[in-house]
């Protein structure tokens, strides 16, 4: 695992520390631009308006965060783990690849689609604890519907009041 992250010593994250706070736009710009895929890059890293105190960062930008979740990463290493699902029962796990997550992922974007669901729909997931979940919540982030989660087991009047 060390030999993955993105700071490998504790000296080499607060060199990267001490860079984010001598220029946090120049950092938070190359750190967005090569970590993420945009599908238009944006304008401006941050847009700042005191008076109405407001705050915009990377303007202009477009990306898809199921393409950055998933789709990137199957192209790239199809058979590596995703997740780890913990199952309810104790020492048992599911290892997800992201193939098999780009496949769950597309196929309820799918479903969603097909029941009408589009871009800037809003839906309410109620999914217990389960891959399921997951590849809902990410589905919904591919079409670009915005979800909410409530947890499966509430009331009706409890999920009423969630919805």
């Amino acid at each position: 695992m060390a030999a993955e992250a993105h700071a490998k010593t504790m000296e080499a994250y607060r060199a990267k520390y001490a860079e984010s706070l001598r220029d946090p736009q120049a950092f938070w710009a190359k750190e967005a631009t090569e970590r993420l895929t945009w599908f238009h890059p944006p304008e401006s890293t941050l847009d700042v308006d005191m008076e109405e105190v407001d705050f915009s960062w990377f303007g202009g930008g477009r990306l898809n965060v199921a393409f950055n979740c998933v789709d990137r990463h199957a192209a790239k290493t199809p058979n590596k783990v995703a997740f780890i699902w913990a199952k309810n029962e104790p020492g048992e796990y599911e290892r997800i690849t992201y193939r098999q997550l780009k496949h769950h992922v597309g196929r309820i974007a799918n479903v969603l689609k097909a029941q009408g669901v589009q871009k800037g729909d809003r839906v309410c997931l109620y999914l217990p604890m389960v891959p399921e979940l997951a590849y809902s919540m990410l589905a919904c982030a591919r079409i670009g519907a915005v979800h909410s989660v409530v947890f499966a087991g509430f009331s009706a009047d409890a999920l009423r009041d969630r919805i």
